[in-house]
């Protein structure tokens, strides 16, 4: 008898273990009784009657998520695979819904999501799809909340995470924006260089006012240096034509003698004979002489036709 209380005691001794069983946080234990469901235990020290009650599952309440990738085509033809990304999570008060009413909650998902975007994706452009991502992930959280309520799922949050068109198609995008790119620096090339000429010009005309304006000056104080020479000349009993002929014999020799002094200067002056400045003078004095007897005779002439 004694060797047979060893075994009954083991044996209870595992049933009575056996009967306590943990569940962790964030976590919903589904307990049965003879295959029908019996309750559902929470965190902690669970107990449960042995042999009786078993657990038929376990299911997490943390946030989850499921990435599907949907290929499909967009408005303008192009092919482009999306990347949606799902989070959710079972409902604390839907844990019977939950694992009862649905067996693979990653496949109706998976469908519901196929499904949204296949129907938005199309109605737009290429262009569109990556503008208006948000909307597509909206739509897709819409119709997911209205489906997956019902079986003890609440969708917390849906993304369009990605979007790849096919390889051609992003050569195709990456060279346009490339010209477009290229035509934009052109054209501030363009401007650039516009404006350099505009300036240049400016800078030109400037210098070119300032350099008349300099050789106005200059030639202001030459007639008015003449002026004085003339007035001293005339003072000595030399007259005006004799004393500007003398003037410009002067000029004449100072230009001979700044010549001179340049020793690799080509320029030849003529007339360069030693009589040049004597045949100047006489010929100043005699055009000067000849210039005012037109004068005169000139306003004589005038004066008859007035009268007459």
């Amino acid at each position: 008898m004694g060797y047979l209380i060893y075994p009954i005691i083991f044996f209870g001794l595992i049933i009575l273990i056996s009967s306590f069983f943990i569940v962790k946080q964030q976590t919903a234990a589904i307990i049965e009784r003879f295959g029908k469901f019996q309750s559902i235990r929470h965190s902690g020290l669970q107990l449960k009657i042995p042999i009786v009650d078993r657990i038929a599952g376990k299911l997490s309440l943390k946030i989850q998520q499921l990435d599907v990738i949907v290929e499909t085509k967009t408005l303008d033809d192009v092919f482009v695979r999306l990347k949606v990304s799902v989070q959710y999570k079972v409902i604390r008060e839907k844990v019977y819904d939950a694992f009862y009413k649905l067996d693979y909650p990653h496949d109706q998902i998976t469908s519901y999501v196929f499904d949204v975007v296949r129907a938005e994706v199309p109605k737009m452009k290429l262009d569109d799809v990556f503008v208006k991502k948000d909307d597509i992930a909206i739509a897709v959280k819409s119709e997911l909340n209205d489906a997956m309520m019902e079986y003890g799922y609440d969708i917390i949050k849906t993304l369009v995470t990605d979007i790849d068109p096919d390889a051609q198609v992003k050569a195709a995008m990456n060279r346009i924006n490339a010209s477009e790119r290229e035509k934009i620096a052109a054209q501030y090339e363009g401007d650039a260089q516009r404006i350099l000429i505009v300036e240049k010009a400016k800078a030109e005309a400037e210098s070119k006012r300032l350099q008349g304006q300099g050789i106005a000056d200059q030639r202001r104080e030459i007639a008015r240096g003449l002026e004085e020479s003339v007035e001293v000349l005339n003072r000595v009993g030399i007259n005006s034509q004799e004393a500007s002929a003398l003037i410009v014999v002067t000029q004449h020799y100072d230009t001979l003698q700044s010549i001179g002094e340049e020793t690799n200067s080509n320029l030849i002056l003529l007339p360069n004979s030693p009589q040049a400045g004597s045949d100047m003078l006489n010929n100043m004095v005699a055009s000067f002489t000849a210039s005012n007897q037109i004068g005169e005779a000139m306003k004589k002439q005038k004066k008859k036709n007035d009268d007459a």
